[in-house]
Formats: C-alpha cells, sequence, structure tokens
C-alpha cells in the first residue's frame, strides 16, 4: 500500500529518498481535506489563479487542468492543482453559498438534511436575493417561492432607502400581498420577519410582492429571503 486507504495520503516507502517531498504532498491533502472549505461546490472552470491551499469542487464539464476530474475537489498546489475524492459523509462549508454541506450519492447537498438509503430526503433551505425597487405600486419580484415545498417564513431586510410617495410597504404574492408584513419602514436596516403562523404549501412556483401603501414607490433595495421545507422523493 503506498498511500492511506481515506484521504489518499501518499506514505514514505522504505529506503525512500526525498522524503520530505511525500510528507510535505500528504501534508498539504491533510490540510485541504480537515476543516474543508469550498471557494466554490460547482466550478467547471479553473480559475486564473488561486492561493494555495484554496478548494474548489469540480462540477460538470470540466475543463482546462480539471478536465476529466468532475466530482472530486481541486486543490491549488504550487502554481497547480491536486485532486481529492470526497467520501460519503464529508462536510465541506460552502464558502460561496455561505453554507454547510454534505456529500451524499457523489453530490453535495446542503446540511440539514434528512435521508434514507434510496434517496428520499426532507430538506430545510434558505435562499435569498436583492430586490431593486422598480417604479410603481407593485414590485413582482425575481425571488419566487419553488413548487412543491412548506414554507415557514419570508424575510426582509431594507438595504437602502426605499423611495417614492408611499409611507410604507408590505410584503406578500399576488392575492395576498400583505401575507409576510405589511406598514414596514422605508428606511435603511427596517425589516419584515414574516413568521407565518401555519405553514404554508406550495404547488406552483409564486414570487415574492414588494407593494407601497399611501402612494408608489420609485426606488431603493430589499434583500428578501424565503425559509422552507423541500423533499426528495425515493429511488427506484
Amino acid at each position: 500500500m503506498d498511500e492511506t486507504p481515506n484521504l489518499g495520503l501518499p506514505l514514505v516507502m522504505p529506503g525512500q529518498a526525498q522524503k520530505h517531498v511525500t510528507v510535505n504532498e500528504a501534508l498539504l491533502r491533510l490540510d485541504a481535506a480537515a476543516q474543508l472549505v469550498l471557494e466554490e461546490a460547482a466550478r467547471a472552470d479553473p480559475p486564473a489563479s488561486a492561493p494555495d491551499g484554496a478548494c474548489y469542487g469540480v462540477g460538470p464539464a470540466a475543463t482546462g487542468a480539471w478536465s476529466g476530474q468532475q466530482g472530486r475537489v481541486a486543490v491549488a498546489d504550487n502554481g497547480g492543482w491536486s485532486f481529492l475524492d470526497p467520501l460519503p459523509g464529508w462536510r465541506a462549508w460552502d464558502a460561496g453559498g455561505g453554507q454547510a454541506l454534505l456529500r451524499v450519492g457523489g453530490g453535495w447537498v446542503p446540511e440539514g438534511v434528512s435521508r434514507t438509503p434510496s434517496g428520499a430526503a426532507a430538506r430545510f433551505i434558505t435562499v435569498e436575493a436583492l430586490h431593486d425597487v422598480v417604479p410603481g405600486g407593485d414590485n413582482l419580484t425575481a425571488l419566487a417561492i419553488p413548487a412543491q415545498v412548506t414554507l415557514f417564513a419570508a424575510s426582509a431586510r431594507v438595504v437602502s432607502e426605499v423611495t417614492g410617495t408611499a409611507t410604507t410597504w408590505r410584503l406578500g404574492e399576488a392575492g395576498a400581498t400583505n401575507r409576510f408584513g405589511s406598514g414596514l419602514g422605508r428606511a435603511a436596516g427596517s425589516y419584515a420577519d414574516g413568521l407565518l403562523g401555519q405553514p404554508q404549501a406550495y404547488y406552483a412556483p409564486t414570487p415574492l410582492v414588494v407593494t407601497g401603501e399611501g402612494g408608489d414607490l420609485a426606488g431603493g433595495q430589499i434583500r428578501l429571503a424565503l425559509h422552507y421545507l423541500a423533499f426528495d422523493l425515493p429511488g427506484a
């Protein structure tokens, strides 16, 4: 055996010359795998430059120096790349996505997952988007509640002051424009903690709507977030 079975760390062989090369390679791999942080969880093209030790999840259709390395972890190494094979159960922090990941079935999935051996799962997910307020009474946002989920809350924070003739604003969806809050402040830092009294099931994509109260909206920025439970079906 010339490497360890789990992390693939190279082992020093009896009588080997230049032992420090093997030891240093093993330490680099161990340094990357322990407390693994992925700059991006699924990237296809290698960055033009990266500091030694920076790690990336190699995504589908990988190119360049990552060609043929799909599903592995690329580790920046002295101007080049070395690769790790993540095993089921590995955990990583997704620095780009700001979430903890778990290695399941050859891919990375968000932590907080209850999963069966066949792949049935329940996942609690939070997503966010920055909405640029546009002139008018109603703003249909790009952030939509997905189909086939149970929503627990929609929250928001004013990033830059909401302007216009509206004195306040509300957050909701078409047909229920105040579902997640009304009488909300326009100043930066104002927020909506739209916790539902009873979780709501959604069966079709449903965009969030920002509506001016007492007048029209003109500008500003609002960061929106959804907090919901999603499900994966069992495998065949």
